[in-house]
C-alpha cells in the first residue's frame, strides 16, 4: 500500500526543515489535536492518537537536507513514512510525504482512510511550522 500527500511549500529552507524533522520531539507539534501520548527516545517517538494503539517509528534513514526515513518499529507491521524536501528557493522549501506499507488486503481497507488523513495533518503542520 502506498499512499502520499500533496506537495507544500514551507516558509523555511531546505536545511532548516531537514533540522526540524530530524529532530524528533519537532513532531509533537505536528501531530493531529487528538494526540493522547508522545514520547521521544534516542532514535525513536512513541505516539498515540485517541481510539488507536500507540506506535513507535525509528529515524531509519537520514539524506542531509533532502530526505528523512521514518519506520515501523514493530515487525508485526512494516511500514515506512519518508519526507522529501525540495529546495524551492533559500527561504522556503518543498515538502511530501510519502507511506509505504506491507499490509493485507482487509488491513490496507481499514487503515488506508485515517493512516491518509494523519499524513495529511502532518503535511498541513510542516507547512505551517
Amino acid at each position: 500500500m502506498e499512499l502520499k500527500t500533496k506537495k507544500v511549500t514551507a516558509q523555511k529552507s531546505q536545511e532548516e526543515i531537514f533540522n526540524f524533522l530530524t529532530d524528533l520531539k519537532n513532531f509533537e507539534q505536528l501531530m493531529p489535536e487528538n494526540i493522547e501520548k508522545f514520547e521521544v527516545d534516542g532514535e525513536s517517538f512513541l505516539f498515540c492518537l485517541k481510539g488507536m494503539p500507540e506506535i513507535r517509528l525509528v529515524l531509519n534513514e537520514k539524506t542531509p537536507n533532502e530526505k528523512i526515513v521514518l519506520g515501523a518499529a514493530s515487525s508485526k507491521l512494516s511500514f515506512s513514512l519518508t519526507g522529501i524536501i525540495e529546495n524551492a528557493d533559500e527561504n522556503s522549501s518543498d515538502v511530501q510525504l510519502f507511506f509505504k506499507g506491507d499490509f493485507n488486503p482487509m488491513m490496507a481497507m481499514m487503515v488506508k482512510k485515517p493512516l491518509q488523513k494523519f499524513m495529511d495533518v502532518l503535511i498541513e503542520n510542516i507547512e505551517k511550522v
